[in-house]
């Protein structure tokens, strides 16, 4: 007989060769698992690491979940091993009594198996219970102790009539003939537990507990499902109260159910009525497929479209279809969908967009620039205006702020200024823009604040109109109003400077016959020089004073070129500029108003002075005389900057200057154009090959003789 002695970690017998090899399989076995989650982990660790929400930590909990189920798997194995061992030395030892440590170690076999058991049960998140057929709980595990309430020994031993607030024994006692038949059981019950508020309801699995093949308890397996019931009465009642349309389809359309507000939508007195429909009664066009579902299409995803859809009536509705397939086994079995009605919403759209382009409209017929910008001073509108005052599009402002804008005006920023601040109401200012083409335009603002729907400001609103074509009217008609007053002015002096030159020269001249000295001569002879020259010009500004003669007459140009020099000798001495003219006495006589001549010659040289001056210090006019076949020519060249190919098209234009305000009118190459048409004449402007500008004008040749005769 064996000792009696053994501890109960060691069987009695040494483990055969059979069941060693079992255990260094387990062993195997067990290490390999732990080392595939290992492998498993590292692998998904550099695409799991950098994701949302800690998703990292799956790999590291799997691998952990994989060493303690080895480690409880191998605990496990070792327990049964042990317990195989000591019923195989009792079954060699039938009819010999056990030892005392034998049994004490059978017994913590025993009761291990059975802590193991209830730590597994308690583990279960779902309730699990066993009891008699009385109603007596016989054991429970750790989710019923929470949803009662009381600790395990107040519960076994009980009958569960004592923890419900209803009495279910007329339910049960029909219900228990049934389970003791079949010994099996599935459903769904509603509780109410005294310490209970609300009703409960759990999905049951009952399965019968047989001795000798007789049923003497159940085991119950339940889950608590009060929280999906919950929801599906909160849908079923969202269902139903929904003012959108819902509604269940077919895939070809055919409604399987429907809410009240998809009934009421289409205008049918139930729900009965409605789903009683062959799927194309909706539909606005007979020839269609079905408008709802999704008929020869099993695509499962969201979709949403806009649908036209036939009421009872026969009027047609135009609703937003938002559907979703439902699958079974990969199979499209039905759609479910909402319909949301936008009849109204999309005729006031239309009534929107029409206003919106009668206000567009509206807008792009002002003859003014519209400008609206916003309290922080970006532009938020601009009319399409802009493009025929500064050439270019309104994209180039929109979203801008004012003073970012290239060749933005102070005066229009400080316009804007005045208004947002509230300092005035109404504001109006002038200023100079610069458009596309360099050219710059005189422009009148008018400011006035922008209200939102409640009064409150929400921007300024600016009107632009293009006055260049008005400021430069005003300033020729000062300017000709200015020559007038002169000319008037240069008449009276002209007549009272006649009178002491006419002295003058006399007395120089009677002098000269009675004086013998030699060096009193001279200066008699000079003083008698002077004096003819002051003559000279108070002669010629009375040519150019005097009102024009009607007709025209022969006109010697040399002469007359000649007269317009003298007029401007002192500016042009003070700039510096030296006059090359070569004179043609042999050039025959123009038929033309001397004045208008006058007036050409002088402009072509005062645009010469203006362009030395703003490029060098000194500088040189060529004034060159010729003759062609029937015509003769003048030419007036420069070397001064020149003209740019880009503004040579336009600057025989009205109004047309580079100058910035106030500098020019942009009205004497027109003028001097106008005169010279008037005359049967041209002008053309071009660059010389060397830099600066030449204006060659042409004039007919008049029907009289080649004599040149005066220009008096």
């Amino acid at each position: 007989m064996p000792e009696q002695g053994n501890t109960p970690n060691r069987p009695d017998l040494p483990p055969s060769h059979l069941e060693r090899e079992e255990s260094q399989l387990w062993r195997w076995a067990l290490g390999l698992f732990v080392l595939m989650a290992l492998a498993v982990a590292v692998l998904s660790w550099e695409q799991l690491k950098d994701l949302p929400y800690r998703l990292w930590a799956i790999p590291v909990g799997l691998m952990i979940l994989s060493v303690l189920f080895a480690m409880y798997a191998f605990g496990r194995r070792r327990e049964v091993g042990e317990l195989k061992h000591l019923l195989k030395n009792l079954q060699d030892r039938a009819g010999v009594m056990p030892s005392d440590d034998q049994l004490d170690q059978l017994t913590q076999m025993i009761a291990r198996s059975q802590r193991n058991f209830k730590e597994l049960i308690d583990s279960l998140e779902d309730v699990a219970l066993a009891i008699s057929l009385d109603g007596t709980f016989r054991t429970v595990n750790r989710r019923v102790t929470e949803i009662l309430g009381v600790p395990y020994t107040d519960i076994v031993g009980h009958k569960l009539l004592e923890f419900l607030a209803s009495d279910l024994r007329a339910e049960s006692d029909a219900s228990l003939t049934r389970f003791l038949e079949k010994r099996h059981w599935a459903g769904v019950v509603e509780i109410h537990l005294k310490n209970g508020a609300a009703p409960s309801y759990y999905d049951c699995v009952v399965n019968a507990i047989v001795k000798s093949d007789e049923v003497v308890g159940a085991s119950v397996l339940a889950r608590d499902i009060t929280e999906q019931r919950e929801k599906e009465r909160r849908f079923t009642q969202l269902f139903e109260t929904l003012q959108e349309g819902v509604y269940f389809s077919t895939p070809e359309g055919k409604l399987l159910d429907a809410n009240p507000a998809l009934v009421k939508m289409l205008g049918y007195g139930s729900r009965e009525e409605l789903l009683s429909l062959p799927p194309s009664a909706l539909n606005v066009d007979a020839e269609q497929e079905a408008v709802l579902g999704r008929a020869g299409s099993q695509g499962g995803s969201t979709r949403t479209r806009e649908i036209r859809v036939k009421r009872k009536n026969g009027s047609v509705a135009v609703c937003v279809d938002t559907s979703t397939g439902v699958t079974d086994e990969g199979r499209i079995v039905r759609y479910q969908g909402t319909l949301v009605d936008v009849t109204e919403k999309r005729t006031m759209e239309r009534q929107l967009r029409r206003q919106e382009e009668f206000r567009r409209h509206l807008l792009e017929s002002f003859p003014d620039l519209i400008l609206v910008l916003d309290p922080k001073a970006s532009y938020t509108f601009v009319s399409s205006r802009i493009r025929d005052l500064l050439g270019y599009g309104p994209e180039q402002l929109m979203g801008k702020k004012i003073d970012e804008v290239k060749d933005n005006s102070p005066e229009l920023v400080a316009l804007y200024k005045s208004v947002a601040n509230g300092q005035r109401s109404l504001a109006t200012s002038e200023y100079g823009a610069r458009h596309l083409d360099g050219s710059w335009r005189s422009m009148l603002g008018t400011a006035s604040p922008l209200l939102d729907t409640e009064g409150k400001p929400a921007g300024v609103i600016i009107s632009v109109r293009d006055v260049t074509t008005e400021k430069k009217l005003e300033q020729q008609v000062i300017q000709s109003e200015r020559l007038a007053a002169m000319g008037q002015m240069i008449g009276g002096f002209a007549h009272e400077l006649n009178n002491p030159l006419t002295s003058i020269l006399g007395m120089t001249e009677l002098l000269q016959e009675g004086e013998t000295s030699e060096t009193s001569r001279k200066q008699l002879v000079s003083l008698h020089q002077q004096a003819r020259r002051a003559a000279e010009i108070v002669q010629n500004l009375q040519y150019f004073a005097r009102p024009p003669a009607p007709g025209r007459s022969p006109v010697n140009l040399s002469e007359l070129i000649q007269r317009t020099l003298h007029l401007q000798a002192y500016p042009l001495r003070k700039s510096n500029i030296t006059v090359d003219f070569l004179q043609e006495p042999t050039l025959p006589a123009v038929m033309a108003d001397p004045n208008q001549l006058m007036q050409v010659f002088l402009n072509l040289i005062l645009n010469a002075d203006q362009a030395i001056r703003e490029s060098r210090d000194k500088g040189t006019i060529r004034i060159r005389l010729g003759r062609n076949q029937d015509s003769v020519w003048v030419m007036f060249q420069d070397d001064g900057p020149g003209i740019a190919s880009e503004v040579l098209p336009h600057i025989f234009d009205p109004f047309f200057t580079t100058k910035r305000p106030g500098r020019g009118t942009g009205l004497g190459l027109s003028i001097c154009k106008t005169l010279l048409r008037e005359h049967n004449g041209n002008i053309e402007a071009a660059t010389a090959p060397d830099g600066g500008a030449v204006f060659t004008i042409t004039l007919p040749v008049t029907s009289s003789q080649d004599k040149a005769p005066s220009a008096n």
